[in-house]
């Protein structure tokens, strides 16, 4: 898995694209290659001169657009690495946009980045981009009475779980910068037994079905397995929730969220801050589960993203 991974990483390897203009100077830094359920992320560094120094408040700003043809399909604002940075003679910027896994493969694709600094003309750069083609798997899962009837649970209280829930994951916050570090594993195994973005039917006891995509990863791991944090952040929302059973959510970067579900228990609260590698809880079987199991998912403006990206 990680030896796979590790050649993921150096076939998808980083480009980097420099500019000049009179009062600053740049790069761009980014993947130039991708797959459905990945993310492009967009490395911006500058660094201004002249008369730019002089201007107070500067307060650059940059945007990513992700193109198919001449249509825009995404877009995503670009935070300061170090919020410190706003006003200083350099500064870093970062944004990502995640990659539908409905996206179909194609050449045809492009990026877009419109940087403004002070009084000085905005300035585009078209950057060549491509998604690769990627198959995903299948399964058909035959659920119980019980996970037939969390499935079906049209309740106020579900509902007002799931609100809150997309109420944070909608939430970007361009200050919140915990980590910029690769991801690790939320547990101590290797053993998957459902991959993300596979395409699910549930079969109910009634025979009806109905279909859904997995937007994590499932670690078939014992109940009461040490669940540790992927990286470091801030703890929004810690519960037990109707569908999810006993749940997690971590913010890592502005719009990107960590998700662990089905634990059985849980060793954080909401508002907690946490380090990489910090026990937030012990793995199980709640929720609509069909056995023990962590069920880890990362989010990245509200889209499921596949958690092996950021490793």
């Amino acid at each position: 898995f990680v030896m796979f991974f590790a050649a993921a990483v150096h076939f998808f390897a980083v480009e980097t694209v420099h500019f000049q203009e009179q009062s600053y100077s740049g790069s761009i830094t980014y993947n130039e290659k991708a797959q459905p359920g990945d993310a492009v992320f967009v490395r911006l560094s500058m660094k201004f001169s002249g008369a730019e120094l002089n201007e107070s408040p500067r307060n650059p700003a940059a945007v990513l657009h992700l193109f198919k043809g001449k249509k825009r399909i995404a877009s995503a604002q670009f935070f300061f690495t170090n919020p410190k940075d706003r006003n200083t003679a350099a500064a870093d910027m970062l944004a990502g946009i995640p990659l539908s896994t409905w996206y179909p493969s194609s050449d045809g694709y492009s990026l877009k980045v419109i940087i403004s600094a002070g009084k000085t003309q905005e300035k585009e750069i078209t950057l060549p981009f491509d998604i690769l083609k990627k198959q995903f798997a299948s399964e058909r899962i035959q659920l119980d009475e019980k996970n037939t009837g969390i499935r079906k649970d049209t309740s106020t209280p579900r509902r007002v779980q799931s609100e809150k829930l997309n109420n944070i994951l909608g939430t970007v916050l361009s200050q919140d910068v915990y980590t910029l570090k690769p991801f690790t594993l939320p547990v101590n195994s290797k053993r998957i037994t459902s991959g993300f973005g596979e395409r699910r039917v549930f079969v109910y006891t009634d025979k009806k079905t109905s279909t859904s995509m997995h937007c994590g990863i499932d670690y078939g791991v014992p109940t009461g397995t040490p669940v540790q944090s992927c990286a470091e952040g801030k703890v929004m929302l810690a519960e037990n929730r109707i569908t999810t059973g006993w749940s997690v959510v971590i913010e890592h970067l502005p719009g990107l969220y960590s998700i662990y579900y089905h634990m059985d228990s849980l060793g954080v609260q909401e508002g907690q801050y946490v380090k990489q590698g910090e026990m937030i809880g012990l793995s199980g079987a709640t929720g609509l589960a069909t056995g023990p199991h962590l069920h880890w998912e990362v989010r990245l403006n509200r889209e499921a993203v596949n958690p092996e990206f950021f490793l």
